[in-house]
């Protein structure tokens, strides 16, 4: 079968690769690949920055963000074969660490998780894998053309589930909240939060092309100034780019009791200057949280699949910009200015 694969840390090796069917031993639950995102850690493995192949190998099957359909499965599970599902990305590791023995291996105390496409485990850029049946979330039908959204959602909703733990501190709510970058995880962080009923300010630099137009279609508001233009105070900031200006300014913006989240990844090897006694001094008088937040476990893929099966459908397709063949897989992984997300069709 075809697939997509790299040899990680090796600028330029992708490739469509002949790659042996999906043995057994990988999982009871054989699934027909539909769709697989684009996101920017594909990229950046593209790109030689980071990545780990399956051990004794070179190379890696590329992509996490899965849609498939069942082919077959375990005769005693509640799985059957023509049942839409996602992949879960992150698996735990072998010892496991409390955190992984709990389910939740988003929080592994040991850094010996394995992940698909990204870190010892092939990805989804294939026609066909397989998986254990506990390693997938059965989707809603209706999500056959957007479910391929289900990781990234995975991933807000981790966040908005963190960001909701951290509010029961105290008996007032967050009503105002601020999302800096309308990509893919910006735009799915403002989608929960307008699911929530909250005022949502969403900031890009974009001024043309579809990301406008979705946010205000959530009911939300799109700025393309500096934070403090956008919103003078926020209860909740969900930082989605970062970039460090924009993460030492979404924390400034917070108000008294304020919740920052932190999503977005920072490239190394820039330095800022900041007042680290002002930033103290803020974060304590006024009791704000700053955290940061990545991957997911089986909760938060089950959370998102129910909020995007209560999404319009037709707002999710549109944040879905281009859809490609596999045999097109090089302009997959080229990024356009009026990108918002990239889908391969493996079903086309």
């Amino acid at each position: 079968m075809q697939a997509i694969t790299v040899i990680p840390m090796q600028a330029g090796s992708a490739r469509l690769d002949e790659v042996a069917d999906p043995r057994r031993e990988e999982g009871d639950l054989l699934v027909q690949t539909l769709a697989v995102g684009v996101c920017g850690t594909d990229l950046e493995i593209c790109r030689g920055e980071y990545g780990w192949a399956p051990p004794g190998r070179d190379r890696l099957v590329l992509g996490h963000e899965s849609l498939g359909r069942v082919l077959e499965a375990p005769g005693s599970g509640d799985l059957r074969s023509g049942d839409l599902v996602v992949g879960i990305v992150r698996q735990p590791d072998p010892e496991p660490c409390v955190s992984c023995a709990a389910g939740e291996w988003d929080m592994c105390r040991n850094g010996r998780y394995t992940e698909h496409g990204i870190k010892q485990l092939d990805g989804f850029m294939r026609e066909r894998f397989r998986v254990d049946p506990d390693h997938v979330v059965r989707l809603d039908p209706t999500l056959e053309r957007t479910g391929v959204l289900l990781e990234p959602t995975s991933v807000v909703a981790k966040a908005w589930d963190h960001v909701e733990r951290i509010a029961a501190r105290a008996v007032w709510r967050p009503r105002v909240v601020l999302v800096v970058g309308a990509g893919p995880i910006g735009l799915l962080a403002a989608l929960l939060a307008a699911q929530r009923g909250l005022e949502v300010h969403v900031l890009d630099r974009v001024t043309t092309g579809p990301k406008p137009g979705l946010v205000a279609d959530l009911g939300a508001s799109y700025h393309t100034g500096t934070l403090s233009e956008a919103v003078p105070r926020a209860d909740v900031v969900v930082e989605c780019t970062g970039v460090g200006e924009l993460v030492l300014d979404a924390i400034d913006k917070a108000g008294p009791d304020g919740i920052v989240c932190l999503t977005g990844v920072s490239s190394a090897g820039r330095r800022l200057t900041i007042d680290a006694g002002a930033l103290n001094r803020e974060l304590v008088l006024e009791n704000e949280v700053v955290f940061g937040s990545v991957n997911a476990n089986r909760r938060h893929y089950q959370a998102a699949a129910t909020a995007l099966a209560n999404a319009d459908q037709s707002w999710l397709e549109r944040l879905i910009t281009r859809r490609l063949p596999l045999g097109r897989w090089s302009d997959a992984l080229q990024r356009r200015p009026d990108d918002v997300k990239v889908v391969l069709d493996l079903a086309a």
